[in-house]
């Protein structure tokens, strides 16, 4: 997501901070700035768009200073813009930030209530609001930040300059990635490795809680309490393609492994445990007033709209369509200006998800679209946009922008049942607690990659596979295979486990691996049958199963435990070993598995 640079020493910095950012482009970002302390007070310079504008705009305004901070934005809270860029400042403090402040609402009213007046609609200007109130309060830079940090709850991962403190930066994080960097008579703080590598190899990562106080000469780490930690730098041995990687060997893998952080993300300031209820930002959904809705994607949006339909038909009792962007608008689809089309795109710029939008929207449906990039054009054309929050995907297999718009839509899910009467307050609570326990459960299936390469390296000469799945594992068994053929270049066909009879049992022999979803559910004693239907024509059985289930494993030759969860959350989970083991597939056969050929990340033309 976004990036962090921030430099301290005897360097002139900006050209510092600016190559940082530039290290961290691959992100992903829609603006830049920084802050540079000069004789004693921070100036800012920020810019929309690419890091080019702002090294223009830093040719003309030529700052002094040896010490500053640096960001590269990908938007969340407030469109792209100069004045949602960062670095924010208010009083004498400038701030940058990474994550999203979840009582930002209530803490800018409190803050306009006592006179403050606001630039910019981030929740990050709040913090620098926060920090001057405590230093005018007389506290020292360090006492303000720490003070400020008991008032947030979120994710953050921040950096601050104070006006009149030119021998100091301050960093903070909590569920947000910080680095501080070791130098000699000079130190560095950065969102991630590939910042500062080419500066430093030794490098403190810190931990949940924590505050580093930096100078030249010292780095001094405390928790919020402010008891002292001491914690050795690590040497870092990554080249900068491996670092830009977080140490993985590819992208993807590197975002199959972010899923639980940008699940948090997504759901996060969105949920309502205390209400058992789920917002979408900015719009709200009657559905007295909504006699269908249309969930239309492409490619492996597509399937988080089919799993989507399970879900809103399940909680909200309100009939779903599912169509593909390309097919829609070629069929005269029946659209009334009584229902809700929602568009579902990683990129917001898919040409054929795009052109349905505007077909449906002629015909006078409201739009909802569910969207990772801010400012794309399916967010500007429709009515109002549930950001996804997964950050910058450059893998171009999808991973961490699908498990993201399946969040989006238990969101959405959630919130049209609690409307419509049919999600009660005890199940809705339920529901909700149980989502919020979702992303470790995602961690602790990823920590189990060992099994499933193990499972990889068995079957990655195979020429085919299958994936079955049932109700609402049905589509995660259509992603499976997409993930396959992507990047290996096998064969692979998804199909519902009921209609393996109708077809696909011919293709089963000896040499056929076949990917079962098991997981406990309604379907669980059919699923079982199709497995057996395997066995018997000496198929190779893959099972992805609930944790507990000691009965399965007889049945099967190969066997991926997951956490037993509530259906409407099982295609979290179930879909993070066939992620993994395509990956791994992949790399065994040695295809390019970030650009697999023929793909493009984004289809922008029909």
């Amino acid at each position: 997501m976004c990036g962090i640079v921030g430099y301290i020493g005897k360097q002139p910095c900006v050209d510092l901070l600016i190559g940082g950012l530039r290290r961290l482009e691959y992100r992903g970002y829609d603006s830049a700035g920084v802050a540079i302390m000069d004789g004693g007070t921070t100036r800012i310079l920020r810019s929309q768009g690419k890091l080019n504008n702002l090294t223009k705009l830093v040719a003309q305004e030529k700052p002094v200073g040896t010490l500053g901070i640096g960001h590269t934005r990908w938007a969340t809270h407030g469109r792209p813009s100069e004045q949602n860029a960062h670095p924010h400042k208010y009083g004498s403090a400038a701030v940058v930030h990474n994550g999203i402040i979840e009582n930002h609402a209530q803490l800018r009213s409190q803050l306009q209530s006592a006179g403050h007046k606001f630039s910019s609609e981030t929740d990050t200007e709040i913090v620098a609001h926060l920090i001057d109130d405590e230093i005018k309060a007389g506290k020292g830079a360090e006492a303000a930040v720490r003070a400020t940090l008991a008032k947030l709850e979120g994710a953050y991962a921040i950096c601050v300059l104070i006006d009149g403190v030119s021998d100091t930066m301050i960093a903070a994080r909590h569920d947000a990635p910080l680095i501080v960097g070791v130098g000699d008579g000079e130190n560095y703080v950065a969102s991630d490795v590939p910042a500062i590598l080419n500066l430093t190899r030794d490098m403190i990562f810190l931990e949940e809680g924590e505050i580093a106080t930096v100078t030249t000469e010292q780095i001094a780490i405390s928790d919020l309490a402010g008891n002292p930690i001491d914690r050795p730098p690590q040497r870092i041995l990554w080249d900068a393609m491996m670092a830009e990687k977080g140490g993985h060997k590819h992208f993807m893998l590197k975002e199959i492994h972010e899923q639980p952080r940008a699940v948090t993300d997504t759901i996060r300031d969105r949920l309502s445990p205390s209400k058992a209820d789920a917002y979408i930002d900015g719009f709200e959904a009657d559905p007295a007033n909504v006699r269908k809705l249309f969930l239309v994607a492409c490619g492996t949006s597509w399937h988080a709209a089919l799993v989507g339909k399970f879900l809103i038909e399940s909680l909200a009792k309100i009939p779903v369509e599912v169509d593909l962007g390309s097919e829609f608008r070629y069929r005269d689809p029946l659209v009334t200006d009584s229902d809700l089309f929602v568009a579902i795109s990683q990129s917001g710029e898919t040409a054929d998800t795009l052109a349905a939008l505007r077909e449906a929207k002629r015909k006078g449906a409201r739009v909802l679209s569910v969207v990772n990039v801010v400012g794309s054009t399916i967010s500007r054309e429709s009515d109002g946009t549930v950001y996804t929050h997964a950050g910058p995907e450059i893998g171009v297999a999808s991973t961490k922008a699908f498990t993201t718009q399946l969040s989006a839509l238990i969101l959405l899910a959630i919130h049209l049942g609690r409307r419509s009467g049919a999600l009660d307050e005890a199940r809705a609570g339920e529901l909700i607690t149980d989502l919020l326990q979702i992303p470790e459960q995602m961690k602790s299936v990823l920590d189990h990659e060992a099994t499933i390469n193990v499972i990889a390296r068995r079957y990655a000469t195979a020429r085919d596979f299958l994936y079955l799945g049932r109700g609402i594992n049905y589509p995660i068994a259509l992603e499976g295979a997409l993930k396959l053929k992507e990047i290996s270049y096998i064969h692979a066909e998804g199909y519902p486990a009921g209609e393996m009879k109708h077809g696909p049992i011919a293709l089963i022999d000896e040499q056929m691996p076949v990917i079962v979803l098991a997981p406990r559910g309604s379907g669980y004693e059919k699923i079982i049958s199709n497995l057996s239907e395997v066995r018997a024509r000496e198929g190779k059985v893959i099972a992805i199963a609930s944790r507990g289930d000691a009965s399965i494993g007889d049945l099967v030759d190969d066997l991926i435990q997951i956490p037993d969860v509530r259906p409407e959350l099982q295609p979290l989970l179930t879909v993070l070993p066939l992620q993994l083991l395509a990956y791994r597939i992949a790399d065994i056969r040695g295809t390019d598995v970030d650009q697999p050929r023929n793909l493009a990340k984004s289809v922008t033309v029909e």
